[in-house]
């Protein structure tokens, strides 16, 4: 009994006719025909009742349909689960992540999941939330790593919770003006601030937060990206609000400065489509994510 065989009889059984079973199976007529005959005398009974070309199934038919199916059914699923694991020896992961998160979250996990899958190619595309839904939408990322809210919310796209962060202020020690342990929003009238290029997370919530505070934020310097904004607040041109992860990783020359009454705090998620199933090995890389890199 053959693996061809079997997937013969299962078409003409759910067409109840050769010809259009055929052309289901790619395959000429008479090839299935000649095949499903040899099932048929391999087995020792007709499987097939072909009376006036009505196609019906006989009683050995009838038992042999959900057995085919069953075998024809482990079959596709040890081929997925062979492909799944191939894919975990190689291949790629195309990832999307805000700049801060790359700074401070990637990197352990990334270690930790290229120990395991050396074979596994890492694709690591930076930009704010905006540009990476949108490059998430038309296929050109397999995850990526999104504040939440998502600034244009899509149905088209799953996201799931990883982690909610503080921010907090950073500042120059040389600066004229030293922040005491912690300071509120209001505080930060008259401070300049060096803030993120537009289309940045951390920009937009952090201009919001200033306004809701009732003060138009002043900026000292504007447009960079996460190290250039650390680099020009070293050098102590204004202040900066960021996440607590990435101050913590900035090193002795920054002084961190948490914020109350209220904190800010963004939310990291992962997102990918909802309508394609990330590939085996982006799933793998969610996993060890979600586990916090386990």
């Amino acid at each position: 009994m053959q693996f061809q065989q079997l997937l013969y009889f299962v078409a003409v059984a759910e067409t109840r006719h050769f010809t259009r079973a055929a052309e289901e199976v790619h395959v000429s007529q008479p090839s299935l025909s000649q095949q499903i005959r040899a099932l048929e005398k391999e087995l020792g009974a007709e499987l097939f009742s072909r009376a006036r070309g009505n196609i019906t199934l006989t009683d050995a038919g009838e038992a042999l349909l959900p057995l085919a199916r069953r075998i024809l059914a482990d079959a596709d699923t040890a081929r997925i689960e062979v492909q799944e694991l191939a894919q975990l020896r190689r291949g790629r992961i195309r990832l999307g992540a805000t700049p801060s998160v790359c700074t401070g979250l990637l990197p352990e996990v990334l270690r930790a999941f290229h120990d395991r899958h050396p074979g596994i190619q890492l694709l690591i595309e930076e930009g704010g939330s905006h540009d990476l839904v949108r490059e998430l939408a038309r296929g050109a990322l397999d995850l990526a790593l999104v504040v939440l809210p998502l600034p244009s919310p899509s149905p088209a796209l799953t996201t799931v919770e990883l982690l909610r962060e503080d921010l907090v202020v950073v500042s120059s020690p040389r600066a004229r003006r030293r922040l005491g342990e912690s300071v509120r929003i209001a505080d930060l009238q008259g401070e300049r601030l060096v803030m993120f290029r537009h289309g940045y997370d951390l920009r937009e919530l952090t201009v919001a937060a200033c306004r809701a505070a009732g003060f138009e934020p002043e900026f000292a310097v504007e447009g960079g990206e996460m190290d250039a904004v650390l680099g020009f607040v070293r050098a102590g041109l204004g202040v900066a609000v960021v996440p607590r992860m990435v101050a913590e990783r900035s090193g002795s020359d920054l002084r961190v400065t948490r914020l109350s009454q209220p904190s800010l705090h963004r939310t990291i998620a992962l997102a990918h489509r909802s309508d394609v199933a990330p590939p085996r090995a982006a799933r793998e890389l969610q996993r060890m994510l979600l586990a916090g890199g386990g």
